[in-house]
């Protein structure tokens, strides 16, 4: 082709792609994760070692973190970003896990370890997760608090991180122990020490698209609203948040009972808690009578079915106490059935309403006498049960103390990858592939094909020109190529 007709085609395919590119790429931007779980072990063995009868010690949650069966830690609230053009990925969890163990005689502990804040990076092959950490060194005592530590490499088995979908879902991510990860571990376990693995489920919003300029802002006397009042005490909304019994979940799904537990009625699964929404009633001068909707149904194994319903609050005198409706069948076979059961007593001494909202913050509960009946006799009077929290708003602009994000319940994939790490090992980084305005990475090669078929149509005019043009150019240039 001589020179000019080809800088023509080459001008004319560069504007083609030129304006096909833009958009094709802007389908891969990266997208805000919001929502979601991750779910770790962190060492089964250590935890093993902890509450064993060598150090003889504990641990305790924070932030939200939960249990998930017998032997994993739940950590809620992903936040972060994801791409799918090229599969990286960022997500942040809260909440943290604080171990004890090898009680001294001032009361302090020689093992002494909080892991908190887990974030995950993956970039390409390469994944790692980091974590908050505070620890006192084996041996020497000393204490030392590090931020964002890359604690565990975590092996991807060949998974394409690459898609367009609305969740990434990880499961069973193997995890080797790092050189930073060992030391600020107290020295327990070396560089290349296997870790549990990690798994977890992220919910990803859609991209972002250009809104139309906004309308402006009306004038300082129109926007001017009437001052939300409270009316003799009424509640404008309201929700307790308790996890019954930390032991008593894990007993449940354990492998003793093999359970489960489901909400109704508008209770929310908070991951270490229970929210029961909806509060009506009224509160004065420190005082709180107030209903909640939702129910907790546990069952298990050897007829073990408990469902509490009909949760109420009441604070009097700075004592509060935390009332359900029982249907109980304990696993030895007794029922026990009642209305309006006391079922724990929690402080809440000093009530009172701060910007419209009234609220009691993890308050230590104690189990009743009456309560001891609802939990079939597995645990006697005066032990201590979950933390209570109980916000009431007065006013319709109140805010209630938001719930951990679990984020959308992830799904198992319809066509799991096999992992070189092993066939336990499986990945799901888009959960949903059918919406075609998540910004599918498939937009690139689409628009790209369509590009080839608009050039090739353009050198084709241009062909078919030069040849009625001049015919007899054309096959000079023919008999040339032949």
């Amino acid at each position: 082709m001589p020179a000019r007709p080809r800088a023509l085609v080459t001008v004319l395919c560069a504007a083609i792609l030129g304006a096909l590119l833009p958009a094709a790429l802007a389908h891969a931007e990266s997208r805000t994760v919001q929502g979601g779980r991750l779910d770790w072990g962190i060492k089964s063995s250590f935890q093993s070692y902890v509450t064993g009868p060598i150090a003889n010690g504990s641990y305790s949650l924070t932030g939200g973190a939960a249990t998930v069966g017998s032997s994993q830690f739940r950590f809620p609230s992903a936040t972060g970003s994801y791409d799918g053009s090229t599969g990286a990925f960022r997500s942040s969890f809260a909440g943290g896990v604080h171990f004890v163990g090898h009680r001294k005689t001032d009361g302090s502990y020689e093992l002494d370890l909080t892991l908190s804040r887990p974030t995950v990076r993956i970039s390409g092959s390469t994944g790692t997760l980091y974590l908050d950490i505070t620890s006192k060194a084996k041996g020497t005592g000393t204490v030392t608090t590090s931020s964002q530590v890359p604690f565990a490499s975590l092996a991807l088995g060949g998974i394409d991180m690459k898609g367009g979908g609305n969740a990434v879902v990880l499961n069973n991510l193997p995890a080797t122990l790092t050189a930073q990860g060992a030391k600020s571990f107290a020295g327990y376990y070396t560089a290349g020490t296997a870790l549990d693995p990690v798994s977890l489920s992220a919910d990803v919003k859609a991209a972002a698209t250009k809104t139309a300029t906004p309308t402006p802002a009306p004038t300082r006397s129109a926007a001017k609203k009437d001052p939300q009042k409270t009316q003799s005490g009424a509640i404008a909304d309201g929700a307790v948040d308790w996890g019954v019994r930390r032991t008593f979940r894990e007993y449940v799904t354990g492998d003793i009972a093999k359970g489960k537990w489901t909400l109704s009625a508008g209770a929310e699964d908070g991951g270490a808690l229970f929210r029961f929404p909806g509060g009506e009633g009224t509160y004065k001068n420190g005082e709180l009578t107030a209903s909640f909707k939702g129910a907790v149904r546990f069952t298990g194994a050897e007829g073990l079915d408990l469902k509490l319903s009909g949760v109420r609050a009441t604070v009097e005198d700075g004592k509060g106490t935390l009332y359900a409706d029982v249907t109980g069948t304990d696993g030895a076979g007794a029922d026990f059935t009642g209305k309006k059961v006391p079922l724990v007593t929690f402080a809440a001494k000093g009530l009172k309403a701060t910007k419209g909202l009234v609220k009691v913050t993890e308050a230590p509960a104690k189990l009743t006498a009456q309560g001891v009946k609802a939990f079939g006799g597995m645990y006697p009077a005066g032990t201590a049960m979950d933390p209570v929290s109980v916000a009431v708003a007065l006013t319709d602009d109140a805010k209630l103390p938001a719930l951990p994000d679990l984020g959308t319940t992830p799904t198992a994939s319809e066509t799991p990858e096999e992992q070189s790490a092993g066939p336990s090992v499986s990945a799901e980084p888009v959960a949903d592939n059918s919406g075609g305005g998540n910004g599918s990475s498939a937009a690139l090669p689409i628009s790209l094909a369509a590009g080839a078929v608009l050039v090739a149509a353009a050198v084709s005019v241009l062909i078919v020109r030069r040849r009625r043009a001049s015919p007899a150019a054309a096959e000079v240039a023919t008999s040339e190529a032949d």
